[in-house]
Parts: structure tokens; sequence; C-alpha cells
């Protein structure tokens, strides 16, 4: 039996500690969201004084509304991740609270939660909030680009060096969710064709109609409700049995509404007659539009509220997410109309639509009738009904846009990588160009690896290429974040647009994927990486400046290669548990300090980079050799490489050694072969494999053949005939 309770002890205390571990991330997830609250309520209490009730979340996008005790709205709060979830370069959304104004303007921006690698560690996390801040002022229905655009209207906005990408995103996330939500409030237009120029009505098309042709083509819409469809729209409600029609009058009409707008001349002369429609065209200022509303039946759409205070409260006009309401003096009455077969109406008015509201003809809008019933003294319920209206195309002409407003508006449609792409078209052209110039090297290495002079100096001003352009212009510094974060999303959710989004980084990676297949990992490590050719070409100015070399014995070096794959492993180890994390450990890569900020960080990260540095002046790419996990899962991928370019002879190795001494990163065993796990692809084995003058093997070829030659024959002798005289 003790058995038995030892091992139900052993699983109580198993049970505890799982649940001492489950309260610890519960606890830490509590707090997490009570600072995340803390600091929502204090940017509203900064940006809103006056708001003393914060409304619960509401709505399709969950936002809040900021008011005081007697109901006046001084704006809107709302978290991005409600709205939106674009990803941003680690492969998650990053979460804000964005502060809206009633007008749809922007108060406020700013970062709740983010993943970003370079924000972690790297670039201080208040130059991304300094960022945000440009953002306050900026209507949620303006067009804001991070960089250069060619939309002269646009709102541009200066990158946060070394985090574009992320700034790119963030850019989105606020004004994409801002327009969706201030939209949804009706605070700005929610189409994109309100940005275009409005249609225009043509004055020059008119033909006779009846009132059956005007109903039979569009031009004039029906809304017809009875009693019954009235009843239902109110179940549920306070108003439920309130006013209610008898049975018997369920099928009778409580309204048969129509609405037509009068501007298009066959419209507009066939309902008023010709003068009627002459004087209302004279009185209307440019950009106001009048429409037509008859109604019979029961029910008044006018109602008695614009005698009281002006205001008409039963009927409005929704376009773009925008509600358009009348005054008195919006009112004309209507008395005689003179379609042919028009039908009576009980009452008929005309609207006016002022310019200032932005209604574009063209566009569908809609004619809300409001329905009211008492449910108290001073309440009461209302309910909408909608009549949707579309102009026929024969009575507008639509403005074709410039080739400039054509280019704004497929600016404005591209996917956010695709923009990406073309703001940074400079940067991707030379490093194409310059991938094309290494592809060249790579296939013609026979042939210039015998003019060692020429192909040194090739290198040397590539490496510096690498370091200055690819480095510290481009950013274009793998690491190996982007192998965890690729590896993860393969398993959870791959999209292509994640890694499109930085197209500097994604073009060296896909060259160095096929550099793998096709020659191995040292193509990246020898020539692509900005720190490993930092570290070259320092060590080089060490050597001509004869500062003493010292290499690790080679039984010692060969032992060294593990460490780095430790590293790897364990990276991978913690980003299964948290990327976070991982993203943090992977400081261990100085890539960051000396290629991405330029050292411009926390004195120990340079510090770190400054002894690796340091270290290689003595011995070359000590970092490259032991350290760097990007290096080792580089070469666990290199053992798929298709073949073997570099050349050896049966001598490497037994007896010459000369390669395997003059090898930088001594990826050559004593026995002459190379190993591919570990080579640069510096190609100074190539070089002394074609010299004749060093090659031992070449040297001793040489001799022979001069050994071997025959002497050269002498000058055949001609014998001398003496003639006797006579």
């Amino acid at each position: 039996m003790k058995p038995h309770c030892f091992s139900f002890r052993s699983l109580l205390r198993s049970w505890g500690n799982g649940l001492v571990v489950l309260l610890a991330v519960a606890l830490c997830a509590v707090q997490a969201q009570a600072k995340d609250y803390a600091v929502e309520q204090q940017r509203i209490e900064q940006f809103f004084p006056k708001a003393t009730h914060i409304s619960e979340p509401e709505g399709e996008y969950q936002v809040r509304t900021l008011a005081d005790g007697v109901g006046t709205v001084y704006g809107y709060a709302y978290q991005s991740i409600n709205v939106t979830q674009i990803p941003a370069y680690s492969g998650k959304p990053i979460n804000m609270q964005v502060l809206l104004d009633p007008q749809g303007v922007i108060v406020d921006a700013y970062v709740l939660e983010h993943h970003e690698p370079i924000l972690l560690i790297g670039i201080p996390e208040q130059k991304l909030h300094d960022f945000d801040l440009k953002y306050a002022g900026i209507k949620a229905d303006q067009r804001v680009v991070v960089g250069r655009s060619s939309d002269k209207n646009a709102v541009t906005v200066d990158a946060v060096t070394g985090a574009t990408v992320t700034v790119m995103v963030v850019n989105e996330i606020i004004m994409g969710s801002a327009h969706k939500v201030a939209a949804s409030l009706g605070l700005v237009k929610d189409n994109l064709e309100a940005r275009q120029k409005p249609a225009l009505v043509r004055a020059d098309v008119y033909k006779p109609a009846s009132w059956a042709e005007l109903t039979g083509n569009g031009a004039i819409r029906r809304l017809h409700l009875t009693n019954g469809q009235i009843n239902e729209a109110f179940k549920g409600t306070a108003a439920e049995g309130i006013d209610e029609a008898p049975a018997e009058e369920l099928d009778e009409t409580f309204i048969d509404l129509y609405a037509a707008p009068l501007n298009p001349p066959t419209i507009g002369r066939n309902l008023l007659g010709d003068n009627q429609y002459r004087f209302l065209m004279e009185e209307l200022k440019p950009g106001e539009h009048a429409i037509a509303v008859l109604g019979s039946g029961e029910y008044s759409f006018k109602g008695s509220g614009y005698v009281r205070g002006g205001i008409f409260d039963r009927v409005q006009v929704r376009q773009f997410g925008n509600i358009i309401s009348f005054r008195d003096l919006d009112f004309q009455r209507l008395n005689d109309v003179y379609a042919e077969g028009i039908p009576e109406f009980k009452e008929m008015a005309i609207f006016i639509i002022r310019e200032k509201t932005g209604f574009d003809p063209g566009t569908p809008w809609t004619l809300e009738l409001l329905v009211r019933r008492q449910t108290g003294p001073v309440d009461g319920i209302f309910t909408s009904f909608e009549l949707p209206y579309q102009i026929p195309e024969e009575y507008i002409e639509r403005p074709q846009p410039t080739a400039e407003e054509l280019a704004i508006i497929e600016e404005a449609n591209r996917p956010m990588w695709v923009n990406i792409w073309y703001q940074k078209s400079f940067q991707i052209g030379v490093i194409l160009v310059a991938l094309g110039l290494l592809t060249v090297i790579l296939f013609l290495q026979d042939k210039l690896t015998k003019h060692p002079t020429f192909l040194k100096r090739l290198r040397h001003g590539y490496l510096v290429f690498t370091v200055v352009f690819i480095g510290w212009y481009a950013l274009g510094q793998l690491s190996v974040v982007n192998v965890l974060t690729f590896v993860h999303a393969l398993v959870q959710d791959f999209r292509w647009e994640l890694f499109l989004t930085d197209p500097v980084i994604f073009i060296l990676w896909v060259f160095t994927a096929a550099s793998i297949l096709l020659w191995g990992r040292g193509v990246f490590c020898g020539w692509l990486c900005p720190f490993g050719a930092l570290q070259e070409l320092i060590n080089e100015a060490a050597r001509k400046l004869k500062i003493p070399q010292y290499d690790v014995p080679f039984a010692v070096h060969e032992r060294l290669w593990a460490i780095k794959y430790i590293v790897l492993l364990v990276l991978f180890g913690i980003s299964l548990e948290s990327m976070m994390m991982a993203e943090k450990a992977a400081e261990v890569e100085p890539f960051k300090t000396a290629i991405t900020l330029k050292f411009d960080r926390q004195w120990w990260f340079v510090l770190y980079a400054v002894v690796l540095l340091v270290v290689n002046i003595f011995t070359r790419k000590v970092y490259c050799r032991y350290i760097c996990p990007l290096g080792a899962g580089l070469a666990i991928t290199g053992r798929f490489r298709l073949f073997d370019w570099l050349k050896r002879r049966k001598e490497c190795g037994n007896p010459c050694q000369i390669c395997a001494n003059e090898c930088e990163v001594q990826a050559i065993h004593p026995d002459g072969h190379i190993n591919h796990n570990e080579c640069h692809y510096c190609l100074d084995c190539q070089m002394t494999y074609h010299n004749e003058n060093k090659c031992p093997p070449l040297v001793n070829k040489n001799k022979r053949k001069k050994r071997d030659k025959k002497a050269p024959v002498g000058p055949e002798m001609i014998p001398v005939v003496e003639v006797v005289e006579p």
C-alpha cells in the first residue's frame, strides 16, 4: 500500500504544482490587463478631462463613448484589435487605443501591446510612441502615407529609422481602424467613391415621361408600409401594443411613400412642369440638390416637429454613413405636379440638400422614414424604415479621373506590402543588381580565381557594399529571428504577406535559399552578411597593420563548432514556449547593435558587439565560427547542397597543407577535405588551387615537365671539301 500512497501523494503534489503555475499565469494575465486598462484610462483622462462618463464597449467595434453627466459627447475610444488584426513583422497584430473626437479627428493613438523584435530590445519603444503622436489632428478619412506619395493631398509622416515595416503597419492599423469606426458612427463617409469627384447631373438629357415610365425605370422609388408591418417592427420593444392597428386593419396602408431627385430634367420637368422646374433650379446654389418626397396614408412624413423646432424629425437622408437632416429652411411646399398618370397624394414636399453635406447624386443614397411610438410622457421609441435610391445612369455624367487620379486610386487600393515595395524600389533595384553580380562571380569562379589580385579587390569592394549599403542603409541584416518566425508561421498561420512586408529581407532570403542549394551556406556568410563582412574587413586591416594573428588549435576549433548549434537549439526551445522570450534571447546576435542601429543603443549592447569585433582583430570571425545561431541554421539546410564547386586534388591534405593553413575560418580539415558546414566561400583555396607558383602539386608538375623535356639538337656539321687546283 505504501507505494500506492506515495504515488497518490506525488499525484497530488503534481496537481498542486500545476495549479500554482496556472494561478501564476492567470495572475500575470490579470496584471497585464490591469496595466493596459490603467494606461487606457490615463490617456482618456489626459485628452478628454471633461468626460466623466465612459460607456461600456458597444457595437461591432467595441467603441466606448466619452461623455459627461448631462449627455454631452466629447469623443470615442476603441482598441484596434477589435477592428483590424493586420499582422506586423513579428507575425502578431499590434494593439492600439485610438481616441476620436465627434468630428472624426484622431486625438490620440497609443500602442498598448506589440511583439515587434526590433522594438523589444532594439529601438527604444519611445520612438514608436513619438511616431504615434504624429497622428493627432488627422481626420479619419484622410490618407496618410509613410514616406513619399504621388498623392499631393495625402498627409505624409516620416518613418522610424530601423523600423520602417513596423511603422507602416502601425499607419495601416491607425488609419484603417479609425476610418471604419468613424464611418460606423457617421462621423466620416464610408466609401472610396467619396474621395472621388461627385457625378454631375446631365442638364442636356430630357424626354417626356409619364408617372408609370418614371417609376418603371427607377427614376422614382417607392416605400409601401402596412399597419401590420409597423406592428411587427415594434414587437419585442417597450412600444409593443401601443397605438397598434386592430386586426381587421393590418393590411391597410400605413404610408405609401415616393422619393425622387428633381435636378435631372427628365424627372424634375415632368413632375414640376417647365416653369416650376426652372424657378427651382435658379434658386439652387452650385452643389445643392433637390429631392421630392410624396406620401399618402395615415402617417405623415412631415409631422409637426418642424413647426415647433424647425427640424423634420421623421425623414432624413443617409449617404456614405452621413446623416443629412432637414430644417424648415430646407423645405419647400409642393402643390402642383404634372406627370401624366400621377396618383393623388396626401402631402408633397421638396427638400434641399445643401452643398456642405458633400452629397453625390451618382452614389446610392437612402431616404429614412422614422416612425415613433410614445412610451411615456416624454419617452418614445423610433423604428427606421429605408427607401434606397440609385439614379439611372442616363441622367448623370461621371467625371473620368485623370492619369494622376487613377494612379492615386491604384496606390490607395494596393495591398500594404505592394506599397512598401514601390517605396523601396531604389533599394530593391540596387540589391538585385548586386545579387546578379554575385551570381556571375560564383558561376565564373574558376576563371576569376586564376586572377587572384583582381578577385581579392573585387571581393573587398563587395564586402564594403554589403556593410554600407545592405547593412547600414537598407537594413538587410538577416537574423535567426527570421528563421524562428518562418518556422512558427509554417506551423501556425502561414501568410506570404507577413514576409513580403520587408522587400530587402525577403529578396535576401530568397537568394540565400537558392544559393544554399547550389553552393551551400558559405555564400551568405562570406558575401552577404553585413556583420560578417564588417568582421572580415576589420581583420584584413589588422593584417595589413601587421597585428599578430592567433589560430585556435584544430582539435579545439572543431569542438567549438558545436556551440552555435547549441545556441540555435536553445533559442528554438525558448520560442516554443514564448516567441517574445526567444526574440529577447536572440540578442546573442550583435546584428541589431552593430548593423541595424549602428551602435546607437545601451552601452552593454555596444560593449558586447565591440568585444566581438576586438577579438576578431586577432582571430578572424570568432563570432561567426563559434556563436552565430543563424550560421548554424543555414549549415543545417546546407546539407541539401546539390553541387560541389570547390575543386580539390588527391594531394590536398597529404602531404599538402597550404590551403588548410591559409583558410580564414579553418574550414579545411588536416586531411584536406572541406567542411561545407563551416566554409564561408571566400575562394582563397581556389586561388591557390589554380596558382602554378604556389600550389605544390602544380609546382611539382611543372618541374617534372621541365626535367623530362629533351635537350635541343645541335646544328648539323657541313663537311668541308678541299678543292685542288690543277
